[in-house]
């Protein structure tokens, strides 16, 4: 068997798929994008191309060492997307070839299901409460949000307080009936890191995702050690060797690699495998499509330590894009039922691709962007 061609699609509400063909009729699934670079990964997998075709892609390893090592650049964020996309649809392909789910050929699932959360109150949070509620009466018990907007260097009480009251009214209205991750999304800075670790502690969130951005590490690790509240990080690293600091410094209890972003399936079952020997959970990091989703449960099947599984299922970015998963995989893709996602059982990565909805999604396409946002002096601040 032989690759014959990778076909990349532009699809809303900010996704780019990937078909790989084969000449004997089995094609796999990727999904190699990176949000608000969707363009710039559809034309690495071109440069791909012309090296995969007419390889065997039941070699995944091989093939996985070769987009990684030839050509003396290595890791970041476009190669190793468009490393996780291929690295996917192969794993789609080979369990296609063999009639069994992806889980099956990496030594079996150790679960049935996962923990799965969904989003609440968008960018700039905001009805929080409400859409804590409405969770809850659909079975979840835990929910993600951002819990701040900007914050610069060194913030205003009042933004600080605004920060508490949101994850305060929660915890009032919900009680324990609820867990709160809260997402920093590197929007606060080292200086402010302190105080509201501090602060928030009485409040018991499940974990706070990205802290400070991923280059800071050592900052960190230090907060780390000054708080009770797990610390999250992960999304913004691409491969073990990123991921190797995080370990070593202590500087999490929970990392949430992204399959679409660190390499693929192979990569972040190492990257689990690596959290295993420290302790570290894994939460795989997922505000994506439905292919990226179904890769996350290959990853939540087979590594014990994987203990929560994000979706972006109503995502505001969805909402906001004109698109959702069920738009390409209908409406009954993925089991959800009390809060908890069922592991597939179908072959290769257990789901099936509307192709034609892809092929006319893709006739719109899409130019998602990060929102520019700005501090009240006018200085770029982080989204």
């Amino acid at each position: 068997m032989k690759i014959t061609a990778l076909k990349t699609y532009l699809v809303p509400p900010r996704w780019l798929f990937l078909k790989i063909e084969t000449d004997e009729g089995l094609a796999g699934w990727g999904e190699p994008v990176l949000e608000g670079h969707a363009e710039t990964l559809a034309a690495k997998i071109s440069e791909f191309s012309d090296m995969l075709v007419g390889l065997d892609p039941l070699r995944i390893e091989d093939i996985w060492q070769l987009l990684y090592r030839n050509g003396c650049y290595r890791g970041g964020p476009v190669l190793m997307s468009a490393l996780a996309g291929i690295n996917t649809a192969l794993w789609d392909i080979k369990g296609r070839f063999h009639d069994v789910p992806i889980h099956e050929l990496m030594g079996g699932p150790v679960r049935d299901r996962v923990r799965t959360y969904r989003w609440i109150g968008g960018d700039r949070p905001e009805n929080l409460v409400s859409d804590a509620k409405a969770l809850v009466a659909k079975g979840y018990s835990a929910c993600k949000f951002n819990a701040t907007e900007e914050l610069s260097y060194i913030g205003t009480h009042a933004e600080i307080d605004t920060c508490l009251d949101r994850v305060s009214s929660l915890r009032t209205e919900l009680g324990s009936s609820m867990d709160l991750a809260l997402d920093f999304h590197g929007r606060v800075h080292a200086p402010m890191l302190g105080v509201l670790l501090k602060e928030l502690e009485p409040l018991r969130p499940m974990f706070i995702e990205d802290p400070l951005t991923s280059a800071h590490i050592d900052a960190i690790a230090d907060a780390a050690k000054a708080t009770t509240i797990p610390l999250c990080v992960g999304e913004r690293l691409h491969s073990r060797f990123d991921f190797r600091a995080v370990f070593e410094k202590r500087a999490a209890s929970i990392i949430n690699p992204d399959p679409a972003h660190c390499g693929g399936i192979s990569e972040a079952v190492r990257i689990a495998n690596m959290a295993e020997a420290y302790d570290v959970a894994v939460a795989p990091h997922c505000p994506l499509g439905p292919i990226a989703l179904a890769a996350c449960l290959q990853v939540d099947a087979i590594c014990h330590n994987a203990t929560l599984q994000e979706q972006s299922i109503g995502m505001h970015y969805n909402a906001d894009g004109g698109g959702d998963i069920s738009d390409y995989v209908g409406d009954d893709a993925f089991e959800i039922a009390d809060g908890w996602l069922s592991i597939p059982q179908r072959p290769g990565l257990g789901i099936e691709i509307n192709e034609g909805a892809v092929i006319e999604a893709a006739k719109i396409g899409h130019q998602w962007r990060a929102p520019i946002w700005r501090h009240k002096d006018g200085a770029i601040a982080e989204w």
